[in-house]
């Protein structure tokens, strides 16, 4: 089953489930996928795995932005709506790396790179994404490399 079978597969579920809050977000990221889709091809295009994953990130991330916003403004009833909803997105992602997974692969990619410096950080960084491939937050990435490199 694609991706987008998958979304539609589990809109049906959530309906003949009542989850109401499941069930919104889900629409949301159904949307937020057709858009993308018609951007990128036209009314009849569909994305690839790959590219769905990466609306589904996107989505997440807004979500994560919000609950720190809603947070520091002290909304928190807000906060843990936001949270619910990046609950339901995390379902779809990949399996994120554990710390050891991580420090291993920013290991491997400064070697590939031949990293000895802060000052190449760019070139492990781009090595180092294409290995997480969505697996790793990019903040927690970049932090990784950072210490390694210092």
């Amino acid at each position: 089953m694609d991706f987008q079978a998958r979304i539609d597969h589990d809109l049906k579920e959530a309906m003949k489930a009542r989850q109401a809050d499941r069930l919104n977000v889900i629409r949301m990221l159904k949307s937020a996928l057709k858009l993308a889709a018609i951007e990128q091809g036209g009314a009849d295009a569909r994305l690839d795995d790959t590219a769905a994953l990466a609306i589904v990130r996107k989505e997440v991330k807004k979500r994560q932005d919000s609950v720190e916003q809603f947070t520091k403004g002290g909304r928190p009833e807000l906060a843990d709506k936001e949270k619910a909803e990046i609950a339901v997105l995390e379902e779809y992602l990949p399996k994120a790396l554990s710390e050891a997974e991580l420090a291993e692969l920013v290991r491997a990619s400064i070697t590939e790179a031949g990293a000895t410096s802060k000052a190449q950080m760019g070139a492990v960084m781009k090595i180092a994404s294409t290995k997480a491939a969505g697996r790793a937050d990019g903040r927690a990435l970049s932090a990784a490399v950072s210490a390694a490199l210092s």
